[in-house]
Protein backbone atom coordinates (compact mmCIF):
# COMPACT_ATOMS: atom_id res chain seq x y z
CA UNK A 1 0.00 0.00 0.00
CA UNK A 2 2.88 2.26 0.96
CA UNK A 3 3.99 1.85 -2.92
CA UNK A 4 0.57 2.89 -4.06
CA UNK A 5 0.24 5.66 -1.88
CA UNK A 6 3.37 7.02 -2.94
CA UNK A 7 1.92 6.72 -6.88
CA UNK A 8 -0.95 8.75 -6.21
CA UNK A 9 0.65 11.47 -4.57
CA UNK A 10 3.48 11.91 -7.00
CA UNK A 11 0.76 11.67 -9.95
CA UNK A 12 -1.36 14.07 -7.77
CA UNK A 13 2.19 16.34 -7.84
CA UNK A 14 2.86 15.74 -11.73
CA UNK A 15 -0.82 17.10 -12.48
CA UNK A 16 -1.42 19.92 -10.37
CA UNK A 17 2.19 21.93 -11.04
CA UNK A 18 2.42 20.92 -14.68
CA UNK A 19 -1.21 21.58 -15.58
CA UNK A 20 -1.25 24.04 -12.94
CA UNK A 21 1.37 25.90 -14.40
CA UNK A 22 -0.36 25.52 -17.70
CA UNK A 23 -3.42 27.15 -16.31
CA UNK A 24 -2.61 29.71 -13.66
CA UNK A 25 0.77 31.29 -15.23
CA UNK A 26 0.73 29.77 -19.09
CA UNK A 27 -1.24 33.27 -20.28
CA UNK A 28 -0.90 36.58 -20.26
CA UNK A 29 -3.78 37.50 -17.88
CA UNK A 30 -6.23 40.17 -20.19
CA UNK A 31 -4.68 43.90 -19.26
CA UNK A 32 -9.18 44.19 -18.30
CA UNK A 33 -8.44 41.92 -15.67
CA UNK A 34 -5.04 43.58 -14.17
CA UNK A 35 -3.58 45.80 -16.19
CA UNK A 36 -0.32 45.53 -14.63
CA UNK A 37 0.40 41.79 -14.84
CA UNK A 38 3.10 39.80 -15.85
CA UNK A 39 3.38 37.85 -18.75
CA UNK A 40 2.53 34.30 -18.98
CA UNK A 41 5.57 31.98 -18.76
CA UNK A 42 5.34 30.28 -22.04
CA UNK A 43 5.83 27.28 -23.37
CA UNK A 44 9.29 26.69 -21.77
CA UNK A 45 8.02 27.82 -18.47
CA UNK A 46 5.01 24.97 -18.80
CA UNK A 47 7.76 22.51 -19.84
CA UNK A 48 10.05 22.85 -16.53
CA UNK A 49 6.74 22.66 -14.31
CA UNK A 50 6.41 18.94 -15.97
CA UNK A 51 10.05 18.63 -15.90
CA UNK A 52 10.78 19.65 -12.45
CA UNK A 53 8.10 17.56 -11.27
CA UNK A 54 9.12 14.44 -12.15
CA UNK A 55 12.66 15.53 -11.31
CA UNK A 56 11.66 16.22 -7.18
CA UNK A 57 8.77 12.85 -7.37
CA UNK A 58 11.37 10.73 -8.51
CA UNK A 59 14.21 11.65 -5.97
CA UNK A 60 11.06 11.98 -3.13
CA UNK A 61 8.85 8.45 -4.18
CA UNK A 62 11.68 7.00 -6.04
CA UNK A 63 12.85 4.70 -3.84
CA UNK A 64 9.71 3.40 -2.73
CA UNK A 65 7.70 2.96 -6.00
CA UNK A 66 10.11 3.78 -8.69
CA UNK A 67 8.05 7.19 -9.18
CA UNK A 68 6.20 5.72 -12.29
CA UNK A 69 3.32 8.04 -12.08
CA UNK A 70 2.14 7.29 -15.63
CA UNK A 71 0.21 4.51 -16.68
CA UNK A 72 2.04 3.90 -19.92
CA UNK A 73 5.24 4.12 -17.72
CA UNK A 74 3.70 0.86 -15.72
CA UNK A 75 2.53 -1.02 -18.32
CA UNK A 76 5.67 -0.75 -19.99
CA UNK A 77 7.65 -2.02 -17.38
CA UNK A 78 5.13 -4.80 -16.77
CA UNK A 79 6.03 -6.03 -20.65
CA UNK A 80 9.61 -5.61 -19.74
CA UNK A 81 8.99 -7.86 -17.02
CA UNK A 82 10.46 -5.45 -14.14
CA UNK A 83 6.93 -5.42 -12.31
CA UNK A 84 4.02 -7.95 -11.16
CA UNK A 85 0.74 -7.85 -12.70
CA UNK A 86 -0.56 -7.16 -9.38
CA UNK A 87 1.33 -4.06 -8.67
CA UNK A 88 0.89 -3.20 -11.84
CA UNK A 89 -3.10 -2.84 -11.61
CA UNK A 90 -2.24 -1.02 -8.11
CA UNK A 91 -0.14 1.35 -9.80
CA UNK A 92 -2.49 2.30 -12.47
CA UNK A 93 -5.22 2.98 -10.15
CA UNK A 94 -3.71 5.09 -7.99
CA UNK A 95 -2.25 6.96 -11.28
CA UNK A 96 -5.84 7.41 -11.88
CA UNK A 97 -7.18 8.66 -8.69
CA UNK A 98 -3.98 10.83 -7.78
CA UNK A 99 -4.50 12.70 -11.23
CA UNK A 100 -8.11 13.27 -10.60
CA UNK A 101 -7.88 14.26 -7.36
CA UNK A 102 -5.50 16.92 -8.48
CA UNK A 103 -7.65 18.04 -11.75
CA UNK A 104 -10.07 18.85 -9.14
CA UNK A 105 -8.01 20.94 -6.94
CA UNK A 106 -6.78 23.08 -9.87
CA UNK A 107 -10.70 23.40 -10.43
CA UNK A 108 -11.10 24.77 -6.94
CA UNK A 109 -8.43 26.94 -7.64
CA UNK A 110 -9.90 28.19 -10.42
CA UNK A 111 -13.17 29.21 -9.65
CA UNK A 112 -11.54 31.21 -7.47
CA UNK A 113 -10.04 33.59 -10.38
CA UNK A 114 -11.82 36.95 -11.90
CA UNK A 115 -14.62 35.81 -14.51
CA UNK A 116 -13.88 32.21 -14.83
CA UNK A 117 -15.22 29.70 -17.48
CA UNK A 118 -14.81 26.47 -18.02
CA UNK A 119 -14.60 26.41 -21.81
CA UNK A 120 -13.26 24.00 -24.33
CA UNK A 121 -10.42 22.08 -23.32
CA UNK A 122 -10.26 23.55 -19.42
CA UNK A 123 -7.70 22.50 -16.67
CA UNK A 124 -4.80 21.74 -18.83
CA UNK A 125 -6.50 19.01 -20.84
CA UNK A 126 -5.22 17.35 -24.08
CA UNK A 127 -6.17 17.64 -27.19
CA UNK A 128 -5.65 18.54 -30.68
CA UNK A 129 -7.34 19.78 -34.23
CA UNK A 130 -9.39 22.69 -34.80
CA UNK A 131 -9.97 25.26 -32.23
CA UNK A 132 -6.56 23.34 -30.08
CA UNK A 133 -3.18 25.29 -29.98
CA UNK A 134 -1.42 24.50 -33.04
CA UNK A 135 -4.85 22.75 -34.44
CA UNK A 136 -2.49 19.47 -35.75
CA UNK A 137 -4.40 16.41 -36.95
CA UNK A 138 -5.25 13.14 -35.56
CA UNK A 139 -2.51 11.79 -37.21
CA UNK A 140 0.16 14.31 -36.04
CA UNK A 141 -1.28 13.65 -32.71
CA UNK A 142 -1.11 10.04 -32.53
CA UNK A 143 2.41 9.56 -33.96
CA UNK A 144 4.18 12.46 -31.63
CA UNK A 145 2.41 10.90 -28.63
CA UNK A 146 3.51 7.48 -29.50
CA UNK A 147 6.97 8.49 -30.86
CA UNK A 148 7.70 10.55 -28.12
CA UNK A 149 6.60 8.33 -25.46
CA UNK A 150 8.91 5.72 -26.80
CA UNK A 151 11.98 7.65 -26.56
CA UNK A 152 11.06 8.65 -23.05
CA UNK A 153 10.52 5.22 -22.07
CA UNK A 154 14.05 4.14 -23.73
CA UNK A 155 15.64 6.72 -21.99
CA UNK A 156 13.85 5.67 -18.77
CA UNK A 157 15.12 2.18 -18.89
CA UNK A 158 18.69 3.15 -20.19
CA UNK A 159 18.96 5.08 -17.06
CA UNK A 160 17.75 2.84 -14.70
CA UNK A 161 19.36 -0.13 -15.93
CA UNK A 162 22.68 -1.47 -15.26
CA UNK A 163 24.65 0.79 -17.68
CA UNK A 164 23.07 3.72 -16.15
CA UNK A 165 23.91 6.47 -13.26
CA UNK A 166 21.21 6.04 -10.76
CA UNK A 167 22.04 9.40 -9.08
CA UNK A 168 21.40 11.24 -12.13
CA UNK A 169 18.46 8.87 -13.78
CA UNK A 170 15.70 11.05 -12.17
CA UNK A 171 17.62 14.43 -13.30
CA UNK A 172 18.14 12.45 -17.15
CA UNK A 173 14.63 11.27 -16.98
CA UNK A 174 12.73 14.69 -15.75
CA UNK A 175 15.07 16.58 -18.85
CA UNK A 176 13.61 14.30 -21.05
CA UNK A 177 10.27 15.41 -20.01
CA UNK A 178 11.13 19.09 -20.83
CA UNK A 179 12.16 18.26 -24.17
CA UNK A 180 9.13 16.31 -24.89
CA UNK A 181 6.90 19.25 -23.64
CA UNK A 182 9.20 21.79 -25.80
CA UNK A 183 8.17 20.27 -29.14
CA UNK A 184 4.69 18.39 -28.01
CA UNK A 185 2.88 21.48 -26.51
CA UNK A 186 1.84 22.89 -29.49
CA UNK A 187 0.71 19.52 -31.07
CA UNK A 188 -1.50 18.20 -28.17
CA UNK A 189 -0.64 20.03 -25.37
CA UNK A 190 1.64 16.97 -24.22
CA UNK A 191 0.39 13.78 -22.62
CA UNK A 192 2.49 11.06 -22.99
CA UNK A 193 0.84 10.13 -19.90
CA UNK A 194 -2.86 8.49 -19.86
CA UNK A 195 -3.63 9.83 -16.27
CA UNK A 196 -2.28 13.42 -16.88
CA UNK A 197 -4.67 13.65 -19.85
CA UNK A 198 -7.72 11.49 -17.87
CA UNK A 199 -7.76 14.01 -14.62
CA UNK A 200 -8.38 17.38 -16.30
CA UNK A 201 -10.58 15.74 -19.36
CA UNK A 202 -12.86 14.28 -16.55
CA UNK A 203 -14.12 17.58 -15.45
CA UNK A 204 -13.66 19.62 -19.21
CA UNK A 205 -15.64 17.15 -20.66
CA UNK A 206 -16.90 18.22 -23.96
CA UNK A 207 -13.85 18.08 -27.10
CA UNK A 208 -11.30 17.38 -24.17
CA UNK A 209 -13.17 14.07 -23.27
CA UNK A 210 -14.14 12.83 -26.62
CA UNK A 211 -10.46 12.90 -27.50
CA UNK A 212 -9.59 11.41 -24.57
CA UNK A 213 -9.04 7.74 -26.65
CA UNK A 214 -6.29 8.67 -28.27
CA UNK A 215 -4.02 9.39 -24.64
CA UNK A 216 -5.31 6.50 -23.35
CA UNK A 217 -3.85 4.65 -26.39
CA UNK A 218 -0.91 6.31 -28.06
CA UNK A 219 1.42 6.79 -24.64
CA UNK A 220 0.71 3.24 -24.22
CA UNK A 221 1.71 1.75 -28.05
CA UNK A 222 4.96 3.78 -27.70
CA UNK A 223 5.68 2.56 -23.99
CA UNK A 224 4.98 -0.90 -24.95
CA UNK A 225 7.15 -0.80 -28.47
CA UNK A 226 10.28 0.83 -25.68
CA UNK A 227 9.79 -2.05 -23.58
CA UNK A 228 9.74 -5.29 -26.34
CA UNK A 229 13.00 -3.20 -27.96
CA UNK A 230 14.89 -2.86 -24.74
CA UNK A 231 14.05 -6.30 -23.15
CA UNK A 232 14.45 -7.97 -26.45
CA UNK A 233 17.83 -6.34 -27.47
CA UNK A 234 19.73 -3.89 -25.13
CA UNK A 235 19.13 -5.96 -21.71
CA UNK A 236 19.51 -9.18 -22.97
CA UNK A 237 22.46 -11.23 -21.21
CA UNK A 238 23.68 -12.28 -24.79
CA UNK A 239 24.28 -9.13 -25.37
Amino acid sequence: MKKYLAELIGTFALVLFGCGAAVVDGKTIPAAVLPDAPLGIGILGIALAFGLAVVVMAYAIGPISGCHINPAITISMLVARKISGKDAVGYVVAQFIGATVAAALLYEFQKGSPNFAMGEYALGSNGWGAGYLGGYSTESAFVAETVLTFLFLFVIFATTSRWGNSTMAGLAIGLTLVLIHLVAIPITGTSVNPARSFGPAIFAGGKALGQLWLFMIAPVVGGVLAALLWHGVFDNEKV
